[in-house]
Parts: structure tokens; sequence; C-alpha cells
């Protein structure tokens, strides 16, 4: 009998850029979710998370799409519809690369609390998928905020990360006077400095 070989699943991207984020890309059509996960009224710090893609040869990729997964500042993540509108927090965004003039991600946000849950020990985060041209599945990695030292040195997911690679999941504090916090995290598909991935 004659073992063949799996046929390759079509590469994620660019498609997705445009049948995913219509209302970003000034497609008229209304986009299921948006960069914002938290309105002007949620609870919280406001800040913006704000970075880049590369590729293995460094180059800024600009056919991107990300989605960001997060729980609010209480540590929680949306219960309903209802919630949402009350709380003006989704937890949810999703956003392409493609219209920026930089080619950046800029996702308006609150900085999420430690999980409300009594057996989570994991330190405030964002979880990230990445979908770009050249990948044939999803890429996931996380966020976590420098300004967290104490709970990421406790983080059970941070600490299964080589030490020396940590720090590819650690988003940078910037305060600018009299304009938002910025939360920088770039991200690097491939090469020395390639971010983590988590296989999920």
């Amino acid at each position: 009998m004659t073992t063949l070989k799996q046929t390759p699943s079509q590469t994620v991207g660019p498609y997705f850029a445009y049948g995913l984020c219509p209302q970003q890309y000034n497609y008229d059509l209304k986009s299921l979710f948006t960069p914002t996960i938290a309105a002007p009224h949620a609870a919280g710090e406001h800040v913006l998370l704000v970075g880049r893609v590369f590729d293995g040869d460094g180059n800024v990729v600009s056919d991107a799409v990300l989605e960001f997964t997060q729980v609010d500042s209480a540590g929680r993540f949306p219960a309903s519809r209802a919630d949402i509108a009350q709380t003006g927090f989704t937890g949810f965004a999703r956003v392409g690369t493609g219209t920026d003039a930089q080619h950046r991600f800029v996702v308006e946000t609150v900085k999420p609390g430690r999980s409300a849950a009594a057996d989570n020990d994991e330190a405030p985060h964002v979880n990230v998928t990445v979908m770009m041209r050249g990948i044939l599945t999803h890429a996931f990695t996380r966020v976590y905020f420098d300004d967290e030292a104490a709970a990421n040195a406790a983080d059970p997911v941070l600490n299964a990360v080589p030490a020396e690679r940590r720090a590819t999941l650690v988003a940078k504090r910037e305060t600018q006077p009299g304009g938002p916090t910025i939360y920088r995290f770039d991200i690097r598909m491939q090469g020395p400095d390639e971010t983590v991935f988590f296989d999920v």
C-alpha cells in the first residue's frame, strides 16, 4: 500500500486582512470585531498596545492580521452581550497591519488585571493570535508587561519559557506627557530574536 503525504493547507492570509477587518480596510462591510477592546467608559487604566510584525528577514509584514484576547482590569472576561454593553469591555480585538503608515497594529484597551479565578496564578497578560502570509496555521503568543515584575516572576507559563527567551514576551511601557500610555510589543516570526510561540 502506498503512503501518501498530507496535502498542505493553504497559507494563512493575506485574504484575512480584507475578509476579517473590512471596515479597517475601507470596505463597505461591517467588521465583527475592531482594534478596540475597551470603550472610553470601561474601568481600568486605558493603554495602547502597539507593535509591528517582522518576518524572518527582518522586514515589516504589511498584511498580517492579529487577534487579542484578555480579561478586564478586574481579571474577568465578559459574561454576556449585556455585560459588554454595560462595561464597554469586549475582551477581544482584531486588527490588520496594512492600513497604518508604519504597518503597526494599534489596540485600544485597558491593562488587564490578574485572573479572578482562585486557582490561577498567571500574571496580567494578553493572548495574541497571528495570521500572515507564508504560515500554514495560526501562531499563538502572549504579551506580558514589564512593570509587573513580581507577577511575571510567579507566572507558571512564563516560567516554562527558558529565561533567555522570556524578554520576547514582555511589552515595554512608554509614557508621553499628555498622551496615552503605550506598551510596545514587536513580534518577530523567525530569527535570533524570534518571539516565543506556544503550541496550543
